[in-house]
C-alpha cells in the first residue's frame, strides 16, 4: 500500500493498562487489528491472532507483539465456521490459561454498483464473516470470561450512514451495533462489558483491495479533517474499552470518524 498504513509501530507507548490480560483479536494480521494488537501488547497483554490465510502479514504482527515482550499465538482459519471459532477460544485458554478480552474485528466487504451485482453467495459470505462469526465467538468465549472481562466489536460509520455500494457490508455493521447493545444488556449481570468502535474511513488493506481506483484516490476526503484515518488512531480507544478504566462503560458505540457525524 502507498502510503503504508501507520499501525503505531513507532509511536504507540504503553503504560501497563492491560498487564497480564489474555486476548483474542480476529483479523489481527493487518489494518485496525494489527494496530490494536501492537497497542495491547505494549499495554501488557498476550494475544491470539485469528486470521484467514495471510501468513506473512500475521507473522509481522506477531513480531511486534513479541518485541513488546508478550506472547503471540497465530491461528489461521475460517471464522465463518462455528467449529473454528470454538477452537480459537479453546486454544486461547490452553495457551494463556484464561481469556479476558475478545476483539471481534475481522470483516469482509465488496463494492457493487447495482443490486443485481450482489449475489446471494456474496450476501451470505459477508454475513457469515461479519455477524455469524461474532455470534459464534461470543457464545464460545463468554463461559470462559470472568467478571471484569470485555468484548469489543468493530462496527462502522456505515452502521447509520450506509454507503449504497457497500450494501451487504453496511447492513452487517448496523447489525453489529445492535448486537453489541443487546449483548451488553444480556451479559451485564455477569460483569462482562460489551462495546463497539465505529470507524469512519480508515486506511487499511481492505480499501484498495475492494474499492475502485477513483474511490481509493478520494478516500477519506469527505471528512471534516479531509483525510482518511490511520489504524494507529483507533488503537487507544480499543485499549480504553478493554481496560478497567472503562468499568462503567457497556453497550456503547464509540465513533471515530474524522468528524463525520453518525445519524
Amino acid at each position: 500500500m502507498s502510503p503504508r498504513p501507520d499501525h503505531g509501530e513507532e509511536s504507540y507507548e504503553g503504560s501497563g493498562r492491560l498487564e497480564g490480560c489474555a486476548s483474542i483479536i480476529t483479523g489481527g494480521d493487518s489494518g485496525i487489528g494489527r494496530a490494536v494488537a501492537i497497542a495491547f501488547a505494549r499495554e501488557g497483554a498476550d494475544i491470539l491472532i485469528s486470521y484467514l490465510n495471510e501468513d506473512e502479514d500475521a507473522a509481522e504482527t506477531a513480531r511486534w507483539i513479541e518485541q513488546a515482550g508478550r506472547k503471540a499465538i497465530l491461528v489461521p482459519g475460517d471464522i465463518k465456521e462455528e467449529a473454528h471459532c470454538k477452537s480459537l477460544v479453546e486454544r486461547a485458554i490452553r495457551e494463556f490459561g484464561k481469556l479476558d478480552v475478545l476483539v471481534n474485528n475481522a470483516a469482509h466487504q465488496i463494492t457493487v454498483e447495482s443490486l443485481n451485482e450482489l449475489t446471494s453467495e456474496e450476501w451470505d459470505l459477508t454475513f457469515r464473516t461479519n455477524i455469524y462469526a461474532m455470534f459464534y465467538l461470543c457464545k464460545a468465549a463468554v463461559p470462559n470470561m470472568p467478571a471484569g472481562s470485555a468484548i469489543i466489536n468493530t462496527s462502522s460509520i456505515n452502521a447509520t450512514d450506509p454507503s449504497p455500494t457497500l450494501l451487504a457490508y453496511a447492513t452487517t455493521k448496523g447489525a453489529i451495533a445492535n448486537f453489541t447493545a443487546g449483548l451488553a444488556g444480556l451479559l451485564a449481570e455477569k460483569g462482562i462489558r460489551v462495546n463497539a468502535v465505529a470507524p469512519g474511513p480508515i486506511w487499511t488493506p481492505l480499501i484498495p483491495s475492494t474499492m475502485p481506483a477513483e474511490k481509493v484516490e478520494n478516500f477519506g476526503k469527505n471528512t471534516p479533517l479531509g483525510r482518511p484515518g490511520q489504524p494507529a488512531e483507533l488503537a487507544a480507544t480499543y485499549v480504553l474499552l478493554a481496560s478497567k478504566q472503562s468499568s462503567y462503560t457497556t453497550g456503547a458505540l464509540y465513533e471515530i470518524t474524522g468528524g463525520r457525524p453518525m445519524l
